[in-house]
């Protein structure tokens, strides 16, 4: 399969029903599918209907169920809409995966996207978690969210103060969040990629190409040296790792901020 989901894998998400934000493309996608594979109802939240579509029909390609829910994050007023929506197709929600995003830098003056960027990646991923609170699937079975962050949350970039500080912030909101939920048996984490296949990725390696006047090629060359295992990651490598948090494994993992970066953090 084209998407790199094992068709072999245990159906440890059967009758769940699981919203993904960011589901569109990317990270999200990965997670819609993988999470679908393993036989859970999806929920897709993202700005852009028609990819959300195309990822729906392949969702149920692989047996899962898949409900569309669009949505622009941007907005966060707009989000609980897009959470009743989820629930209208599958009733409670059993996990919530934030995934959506936007990166990219920032520069001082008139049409710095500081603000746009908090209020996708930090004001959006708080609305997202809190309509999920207030529609969860009762316990006592546990309850997971899970937070896709950045290894840019751990270490700062030039040029890139709004997506450093709006993924560094998202770590203090799972830990907040895990405290706070904790007595319900919800268990809250963040996941921290790092150089991950995905258009954002290698939009990052052209900006870094253009900036020092090299071939895209030689910036990922660069971009790998400070990578201890040299290789960028899969986004379907992501998803297993949510898969994991979500099943009955993950138990008694909440509040952590697990590093899936080949070592970059080191």
């Amino acid at each position: 399969m084209s998407v790199g989901v094992s068709l072999s894998v245990l159906p440890r998400q059967k009758n769940r029903h699981v919203v993904v934000t960011g589901a569109s493309s990317g990270i999200g996608r990965a997670i819609a599918l993988r999470l679908a594979a393993e036989g859970a109802n999806v929920a897709l939240v993202a700005r852009r209907v028609d990819k959300l579509n195309a990822v729906a029909e392949e969702v149920r390609g692989l047996g899962g169920g898949a409900a569309v829910c669009p949505c622009d994050l941007d907005d966060a007023p707009s989000v609980p809409a897009a959470f009743d929506a989820a629930v209208a197709a599958f009733g409670p929600i059993h996990a919530l995966v934030a995934a959506s995003g936007i990166g990219g830098p920032n520069t001082p003056g008139p049409d710095d996207r500081f603000d746009a960027i908090f209020r996708t990646n930090v004001h959006g991923t708080y609305a997202s978690i809190r309509a999920a609170e207030a529609r969860l699937a009762p316990g006592p079975d546990a309850r997971q969210v899970v937070v896709i962050s950045s290894i840019l949350a751990r270490f700062g970039v030039p040029g890139y103060t709004a997506y450093c500080a709006s993924k560094a912030a998202l770590l203090g909101m799972v830990r907040a969040f895990a405290l706070e939920l904790a007595g319900g048996n919800v268990h809250v984490n963040a996941i921290c990629p790092g150089w991950v296949d995905t258009d954002m990725a290698w939009e990052g390696i052209d900006g870094m190409a253009a900036g020092m006047g090299i071939t895209r090629q030689k910036a990922h060359e660069i971009a790998m040296r400070a990578v201890p295992l040299g290789r960028m990651g899969k986004p379907e490598e992501v998803a297993g790792m949510v898969a994991w948090l979500l099943s009955t494994d993950g138990v008694g993992v909440t509040g952590q901020t697990l590093d899936m970066n080949g070592g970059a953090w080191m």
